[in-house]
């Protein structure tokens, strides 16, 4: 694409704050931030600054008092976000001309992007991410309230484009709000993972043993409780997971390996860092997931992106780039003896997950972050040329 833009995202969540919408986001601006001009409007709390520059991308962040987590936002913090948010970005755009907004998340920051679309005269592309407009787990999930379908529906048939992260959502956003809108399938992009050799004794763990690695909040959609259900039926001794990830449900789930009989082989390795994701992903065998459902599944990516082979269930967008006994096996709903059943064959099959984490480095290489930025650039610089046009037909239609 040729020219530099000026982009403003918006999005309630921007790292530290929030989960991977917010962490694709960053990655996302940084990459185009290397040959545009990048502003990112999103929340502060706890402790994050007002304004900043980070890895070239300027940062303004709106209070919204009520946000207690770093991980997970509440209802409060999300209406907070409305009001600040649109005050603080009509602020920017009397300051500076942007050629586009890019609003990720349709609730709670949709109203924030249209708003500032329609006062400043830019185009607006709409992200969703999946939870956005379907959640099965959560009674909060907009597909199940007649008003949020309503007013979802009124933000994407505003929108310039709508874009989603894979066939599922964009499927889902159809079925439940906006049949007519056909949308524009991005696949989201991690950051290529630097190979390190890391060890295993730092966490009580041998060469000799098999490792099972999930990552995500301990919260219902995840569904760890059938995880730990998965490594009773497993005997074998030296079989252990490894949980990266804290939330309400920490507690609950503790109890259950312990009465369970598997806390001796489950680590509960709470929240980490980036840095240390990668390294216990690199150091085990295989990734696992019982996740109800993912708008996407960022981290089946970086699973991939370490080697490894992938078991998951088959309810979400994973399906767009997992396939059934190429990089693992991707299977029913629910189905835990099914479940086990292929864990266990993986763990008996060295030969087998080398296989399969050898396709997924190769099957992998399409999901970098910077074949997802050059994407989004020709979705800009598509809407915006039908955006001046459309401008131009209706100056010469009202002369």
């Amino acid at each position: 694409m040729s020219g530099s833009l000026r982009i403003l995202f918006c999005n309630f969540e921007y790292p530290p704050l929030g989960g991977g919408g917010g962490v694709v986001n960053a990655l996302l601006a940084a990459e185009l931030a290397k040959r545009h001009e990048v502003t990112v409007l999103t929340s502060r709390g706890l402790g994050t600054p007002a304004e900043s520059t980070e890895d070239g991308v300027r940062v303004f962040r709106v209070p919204v008092l009520f946000r207690t987590k770093r991980a997970t936002a509440n209802i409060p913090s999300m209406l907070a976000y409305l009001p600040m948010g649109a005050h603080a970005g009509k602020h920017l755009l009397r300051t500076t001309h942007y050629d586009i907004i890019n609003t990720h998340f349709v609730l709670p920051s949709g109203p924030v992007g249209d708003a500032l679309a329609r006062y400043g005269h830019i185009p607006n592309v709409l992200s969703v991410h999946g939870g956005d407009v379907y959640d099965p787990s959560k009674w909060t999930s907009p597909h199940r309230h007649l008003l949020l379908r309503a007013w979802i529906r009124r933000l994407l048939r505003r929108a310039e484009r709508v874009v989603g992260q894979s066939r599922n959502t964009l499927e889902n956003m159809r079925q439940y709000y906006a049949p007519e809108i056909e949308g524009t399938r991005i696949p989201l992009g991690i950051r290529r993972p630097r190979v390190e050799a890391s060890s295993r004794r730092q966490y009580g763990l041998d060469e000799r043993d098999v490792l099972l690695v999930t990552v995500g909040r301990l919260v219902a959609r995840k569904a760890i409780d059938q995880l730990l259900r998965v490594m009773s039926r497993i005997a074998s001794p030296n079989v252990y997971l490894l949980v990266l990830g804290a939330g309400p449900l920490g507690p609950a789930l503790k109890e259950q390996a312990h009465r369970l009989g598997v806390d001796k082989r489950i680590r509960f390795l709470g929240h980490v860092d980036e840095r240390e994701k990668i390294d216990i992903l690199q150091l085990s065998d295989i990734f696992v997931s019982t996740s109800q459902h993912e708008g996407f599944g960022l981290v089946f990516l970086e699973a991939m992106a370490s080697g490894l082979p992938v078991i998951c269930y088959d309810h979400g967008g994973q399906s767009d780039f997992l396939e059934h006994d190429r990089t693992g096996f991707v299977l029913p709903l629910n189905d835990e003896l099914a479940f086990t059943e292929h864990c266990q064959r993986l763990i008996s099959d060295q030969s087998g997950r080398r296989r399969m984490g050898e396709t997924n480095l190769r099957r992998v290489e399409e999901f970098f972050i910077d074949r997802c930025a050059a994407r989004y650039e020709g979705v800009f610089s598509e809407v915006i040329a039908q955006y001046r046009r459309a401008q131009q037909i209706g100056h010469s239609s009202s002369a």
